[in-house]
């Protein structure tokens, strides 16, 4: 069944998770288009069936976090090692995700009290100080 990406985002958060026996009971409608025969179709989806969905997305961010601890410098990995990781954005709203990755991992993990809104923050501290991250060399020709 295909489903427009609002409608799955919706789905993540309503009965998503990314531990096993956080919501396995719970279950939600889905309206899309039946693959095999192209009508559009309501069914219905439980948990069970969305951590299934969820799992390949999933193992591809604990991997890539891995690969990061990984490189990670040592004065930054001890940093890292002694306050733990911050969880922020639309995948900190998935529960059990901070379960996952400490289980992953074995660091503490954190979720922000506004996940979506730390980004947003974030992404605008990061634009205030971009001056500091030219290359001396470009900002002498301007």
């Amino acid at each position: 069944m295909l489903i427009g990406q609002e409608q799955a985002e919706a789905i993540k958060l309503e009965i998503g998770a990314a531990f096993p026996g956080i919501v396995d009971d719970l279950e939600t409608q889905v309206a899309g288009r039946d693959l095999r025969t192209g009508l559009l179709r309501r069914t219905t989806v439980d948990a069970d069936a969305v951590r299934a969905a969820l799992q390949g997305p999933l193992t591809q961010i604990l991997d890539g976090l891995e690969s990061v601890l990984e490189r990670t410098p040592p004065e930054l990995a001890a940093d890292i090692a002694d306050r733990g990781l911050m969880l922020v954005g639309g995948g900190a709203l998935l529960r059990g995700f901070d379960q996952l990755i400490r289980q992953r991992t074995g660091l503490a993990v954190t979720i922000a009290d506004e996940p979506l809104i730390t980004v947003a923050r974030g992404a605008g501290l990061a634009l205030e100080g971009l001056h500091h991250l030219t290359p001396a060399r470009r900002r002498r020709r301007r």
